[in-house]
């Protein structure tokens, strides 16, 4: 039995706000020769070839170009516009929000076709927290392969990394095609013989690392939930892959780094791409989450006093927007307190706190 997908708009914006923030980036394949990765002593032992392979070429706008594009794509989106492009040593970043149900996998692989077709960018890397996300991800890739086949005229090559299938990581380094490794943050991040394989010299890899054989074809970094991934020993070891773009995927996001992109549980219900929201203790009402970003998470009772609220918003913070939470009273202005942001200016002030109906 064939599957069939039904196109769903969200998933293609999403997509197309990732493509838009690289308006004016060249389209083109970097070759480059794979050395062997011996050191010199070695080199003197051993008769040392040289591998052809392709990456993906470097991203050639400047970053005040870059900046640009970004603010465009964050006001068609009604998000609010970061004021510089944040960096790290992961290349440039890029958060998508998208509620936990609505496709989310599927959207990320079409995003990959998608900056494949616009700039032949080809070398993608999909982290995840678990062998279990993993494997769920690994055969979504299974079951959308012909529809995507269909749309886009090819095939991703996709793969599981596994520290022994070596050649799989050859063939991802040497191909020109779209190529995708699968790979759960405990692969390379955790103590074991297994994990460690990925920074040795290898024999049977001709004497090279295969952490610097993936890092030269200049791979983009899709992060499945970084909230459950990113810790500050992953956050490390995610920058010797030496990505040119970061993009993380999640409803739940910790941190947000140029947010471009945002469909809540609230904007999923609307589009009734689910069937219903389950709050206990609350009741959401007359808000999209999509501007003037607020989630009420509790109402807080005691005796004697009058009743406060549990509420997120976002934050303007030296190192970009974040989400901040903070429990308020009567008379809280969010406007004053997330930083001054603009989607906050008209009159968002708590005016009530009501225990009878569970409102603010």
């Amino acid at each position: 039995m064939k599957l069939q997908f039904k196109y769903q708009k969200f998933q293609a914006d999403a997509a197309q706000s990732v493509v838009e923030v690289f308006a004016g980036q060249s389209s083109a394949v970097q070759n480059y020769f794979i050395d062997s990765g011996m050191n010199k002593s070695r080199q003197s032992e051993f008769l040392v070839e040289n591998y052809l392979g392709a990456a993906n070429s470097k991203i050639t706008l400047r970053d005040e170009e870059i900046l640009e594009n970004l603010q465009k794509v964050q006001r068609k989106n009604n998000l609010v516009q970061s004021e510089k492009l944040e960096k790290t040593d992961g290349g440039i970043n890029l958060t998508i929000e998208m509620e936990t149900g609505v496709g989310k996998t599927y959207t990320y692989i079409k995003t990959m076709y998608e900056l494949n077709r616009n700039f032949g960018w080809s070398k993608f890397i999909i982290v995840v927290p678990s062998i279990a996300i993993r494997e769920g991800v690994y055969k979504t890739f299974q079951v959308t392969e012909s529809h995507f086949a269909e749309e886009y005229g090819k095939k991703i090559k996709f793969f599981i990394y596994n520290s022994a299938q070596l050649t799989e990581i050859e063939h991802f380094a040497e191909d020109k095609e779209i190529n995708a490794m699968i790979i759960n943050s405990q692969a390379f991040n955790s103590r074991s013989e297994t994990s460690r394989r990925i920074r040795m010299e290898l024999d049977e890899f001709r004497s090279r690392r295969p952490i610097d054989v993936i890092a030269k074809t200049n791979p983009i970094l899709i992060i499945d939930e970084p909230q459950s991934v990113e810790g500050a020993k992953t956050k490390e070891s995610l920058r010797e892959f030496k990505p040119i773009l970061t993009l993380r995927y999640s409803a739940t996001h910790r941190e947000f780094y140029n947010l471009i992109y945002r469909l809540d549980a609230i904007d999923a219900y609307n589009k009734k791409l689910v069937k219903e929201i389950n709050v206990t203790g609350i009741k959401t009402s007359g808000t999209t989450a999509s501007s003037g970003y607020i989630y009420l998470e509790k109402l807080n009772f005691a005796p004697n006093k009058p009743p406060t609220a549990t509420i997120h918003f976002d934050c303007k913070t030296k190192s970009g927007i974040r989400k901040k939470i903070q429990t308020v009273s009567q008379d809280f202005n969010i406007y004053e307190h997330s930083g001054e942001l603009d989607e906050y200016k008209n009159n968002f002030i708590v005016k009530f706190i009501d225990g009878r109906d569970n409102s603010l």
